[in-house]
């Protein structure tokens, strides 16, 4: 009883809407009013666990069937991480988690612990495109499809792309930006990624495109850019992938971006950013994304200036990917039997909190997406409003 009654008032503190906890055959309110959720606890959670990171607690315990959500994951989750300055973290106990080496050889590593799980598992809930980052959703009818396609028509209206030019996108996944550039625009590109799945099924598709003189595709990191130095491109293109380079390299990421292009040449970087620095969240680290930071925009800005890149637009579409992330959701939910079968129940588990928690995240305002476009140096040839 101690312990129970330990734990609830450490839970307490998440008031802002109440919400019902059961444990074994007794219910408990959190807050007042009537409850938005109602949360089943199997096991009781040691306060010593919620102390070290709320996040890795709940986040465990949901995923090892010790807590039970009733009703929608999302629903619940969306009025509960509202409150995630009141978790509490032990940064010393975290440090290896939350601090990982940005070595080529450790990011390598870590990105395709995430993107190499299998392409026949991304294909089963990703559009036909194998678009995995926020959708553009122009019109409030369009599917998840045609936003990933109004997402890169419109990347690529903002780069004012002209035939025989040349591009270059950094975290190029599964290539559809690109392969859209060269059949729309007959512009001649390269993309590169640390995933082999992806560089796999890219090498693929431009096969399949018959882009085989317009399109490449390389399995290298972005570091190593600098030693191609007799190739510059008119455009420079990078979709969210600034998030797996770590606080500490988004100069080196911009100086790799910079000597890569021609004098008065755009670059389009879009990413998730924080409206402040953070070192990241635990379980999203420890399971999700190994290493993965969510710059601030200021910070990004900052280190772009020391480049002279200068900056000629910022859109934040912040709620385009709640909406996305929905639309994954979904599908991730219609096939999750067949992803069960794939790998186990705890993987599914681990999967929807993280498709319904980044949701929520991205509607509370907690992360943010922006598209930001730069051009190196000066560029006056521009139109004077926004074209696109």
């Amino acid at each position: 009883m101690v312990s129970e009654n330990v734990m609830l008032s450490y839970l307490k503190k998440f008031n802002e809407y109440p919400f019902v906890v059961k444990l074994k055959d007794k219910e408990f309110q959190i807050g007042t009013g009537k409850p938005f959720f109602r949360v089943i606890f199997h096991k009781k959670i040691p306060l010593t666990d919620f102390m070290a990171s709320t996040s890795l607690a709940l986040g465990e315990a949901y995923m090892n069937g010790d807590l039970e959500i009733e009703g929608d994951l999302y629903f619940a989750l969306d009025h509960f991480l509202g409150q995630m300055g009141r978790f509490s973290a032990d940064e010393s106990k975290l440090k290896k988690l939350i601090h990982t080496s940005t070595a080529k050889r450790n990011q390598k590593k870590e990105v395709r612990s995430h993107y190499d799980i299998g392409n026949d598992f991304y294909q089963l809930w990703l559009d036909d495109t194998m678009s995995y980052s926020c959708g553009y959703f122009q019109n409030s009818g369009d599917s998840l499809y045609q936003a990933q396609v109004n997402k890169v028509d419109y990347i690529l209206k903002k780069l004012r792309l002209e035939k025989e030019m040349t591009i270059l996108d950094i975290g190029c996944g599964w290539g559809f930006l690109l392969i859209e550039a060269a059949r729309k625009y007959g512009v001649r590109g390269m993309g590169i990624t640390l995933s082999r799945e992806q560089y796999r099924e890219f090498q693929r598709r431009i096969k399949g495109e018959h882009l085989e003189k317009m399109l490449e595709v390389k399995l290298m990191d972005y570091r190593d850019l600098a030693d191609m130095q007799n190739t510059k491109f008119d455009r420079v293109v990078s979709v969210g992938m600034v998030e797996h380079v770590g606080r500490d390299n988004y100069q080196q990421f911009l100086d790799s971006v910079k000597k890569m292009m021609k004098p008065g040449g755009l670059f389009l970087l879009h990413f998730i950013s924080g409206l402040k620095e953070h070192a990241g969240d635990p379980w999203m680290k420890k399971y999700i994304f190994p290493g993965g930071v969510v710059p601030s925009l200021r910070e990004i800005l900052s280190c772009a200036a020391e480049d002279n890149f200068h900056t000629l637009d910022v859109e934040d579409l912040r709620m385009h990917y709640n909406r996305t992330l929905l639309c994954w959701k979904k599908n991730f939910e219609e096939h999750a039997e067949e992803i069960r079968k794939m790998f186990d129940e705890r993987f599914v588990r681990m999967w929807e909190l993280y498709l319904s928690s980044c949701a929520a995240t991205f509607h509370n305002g907690i992360i943010d997406l922006h598209q930001v476009l730069f051009s190196n140096g000066i560029n006056n040839d521009l139109p004077m409003v926004r074209w696109y």
